[in-house]
């Protein structure tokens, strides 16, 4: 049972809905902290891999002040990639704390809502039938994909007109693993298909240069203005949908401009690195007790902690099997199926 106090909107903060309200000034040195570790953790993706870089050469390559080889790897490898994890990271963040907010079920993400994999399958399908190679070109069938899986699960969660969120993590699930089976089946068809999109689908920041991330970044914004536009409104929407409306909340309209938002969100992070898995569904849940369920706080906090830990976990990637490495999907999945496992139970209880 939420706590109520911490959602119900006072008549103050109707009235200004976008100010920030007075409470979430003690949570200023929690953000310091994150972001603190955030600035560590990038640090570190630049330093660490199968050759090690001393932070002092970092510093240096970054200001133009060192040279050779490791300036060079740093600035031409790892840089592009610590970049594009901190977007990725706070896509996938702030598009998880969004879809639990418009659902009211904190199982909800991209991955457990079919978003991700739906996404996925519209890119392979792309590459097979128009032979696409570029993440440029696979953006726009990224969004198409995303959007499908999300209007399918909440249509299957749908009871009496309202979701329900049991049904809707459900269903998530099953789309998720009929759309997996199906991009399977599909990259099996073509030896072309499976070379371009396997390494592509386990999700990976490896290789990625900044051309690929420009073509996404407006959308990407996007996204993340609208997720914090709608930040306010989600407080009312977990009380219920009768009581949203009775504080004046545009129920339909809050939910259709979440979900625009983590279609945008999710289909530019696809679209970027591939379906990564549970980042969204593990930041809301690991800012939630440092800030509070109080969205206009957990969105923000997720755009940090969603960065946060996929470039953890990318580090944890380059250094388990050095000087090989494994790519980031991998690893998420493997932290993130034992954390889905205990959030199921605690909700079950």
């Amino acid at each position: 049972m939420p706590n109520l106090s911490s959602l119900t909107v006072t008549a103050t903060e109707r009235a200004a809905p976008t100010g920030v309200p007075p409470r979430a000034l003690r949570h200023i040195p929690v953000f310091l902290l994150g972001v603190g570790a955030l600035v560590l953790c990038a640090a570190l993706s630049l330093a660490l891999g199968a050759r090690s870089v001393p932070l002092s050469t970092v510093a240096g390559a970054l200001f133009g002040d060192a040279h050779g080889r490791d300036a060079l790897v740093v600035t031409g490898l790892r840089l592009p990639r610590t970049v594009i994890g901190l977007a990725v990271g706070a896509a996938l963040g702030v598009a998880g704390a969004v879809a639990q907010g418009i659902t009211r079920n904190p199982l909800a993400s991209p991955t457990t809502l079919g978003i991700n994999a739906g996404a996925g399958f519209a890119v392979v399908v792309a590459i097979y039938v128009l032979h696409l190679n570029s993440p440029a070109e696979y953006m726009w069938f990224a969004f198409a994909g995303a959007a499908g899986a999300a209007v399918f699960a909440q249509a299957l969660a749908r009871r009496a007109g309202d979701i329900d969120p049991v049904r809707l993590a459900l269903g998530g699930t099953v789309l998720q693993l009929v759309l997996l089976s199906w991009t399977s089946a599909v990259m099996l068809a073509s030896q072309r298909t499976l070379d371009e999109a396997r390494f592509w689908l386990a999700g990976s920041l490896a290789g990625r240069t900044l051309d690929v991330l420009w073509p996404v970044l407006p959308t990407l914004v996007l996204g993340l203005l609208l997720a914090l536009a709608v930040s306010p409104a989600l407080n009312a929407l977990a009380l219920g949908d009768d009581s949203a409306q009775a504080l004046g909340v545009p129920v339909a309209r809050i939910r259709l401009a979440g979900g625009i938002a983590v279609v945008l969100l999710a289909g530019s992070a696809v679209a970027v690195a591939g379906p990564v898995a549970f980042i969204g569904l593990a930041a809301p849940h690991l800012v939630r007790p440092l800030v509070g369920s109080d969205h206009r706080m957990l969105v923000p906090a997720c755009l940090v902690a969603g960065p946060l830990l996929l470039l953890a976990a990318d580090v944890l990637g380059r250094l388990v099997v050095r000087p090989s490495e494994l790519e980031v999907g991998i690893v998420t999945a493997f932290l993130g199926a034992p954390l889905l496992a205990l959030l199921a139970r605690k909700v079950a209880r």
